[in-house]
């Protein structure tokens, strides 16, 4: 999974990333995040108390609690409790 998260995080430097969503994991524990652009499905670990930047672009996130939202890119998304608060 770390190999996946790196080669997203690469991929977004690379794309821009000042246009991605911003997410941050303010639990003690990791959760995943299901990023879906166009037919790709990835599946992105959030450490706990750590930040991941995703769908520079737009996508679809399933959250951890299983909802799933549509992001444009430019959100920022707080994870507490299990759940997602987007901004």
């Amino acid at each position: 999974m770390k190999t996946i998260f790196a080669a997203i995080a690469l991929s977004l430097a690379m794309a821009g990333a000042s246009m991605a969503a911003n997410v941050t994991n303010k639990d003690d524990q990791s959760h995943v995040l299901i990023i879906t652009e166009g037919s790709t499905k990835v599946e992105v670990v959030v450490d706990a108390g750590a930040s991941a930047l995703v769908c520079p672009a737009g996508c679809f996130v399933t959250m951890p609690s299983g909802d799933r939202e549509t992001l444009s890119g430019e959100e920022t998304i707080e994870i507490i409790n299990g759940s997602a608060v987007i901004k």
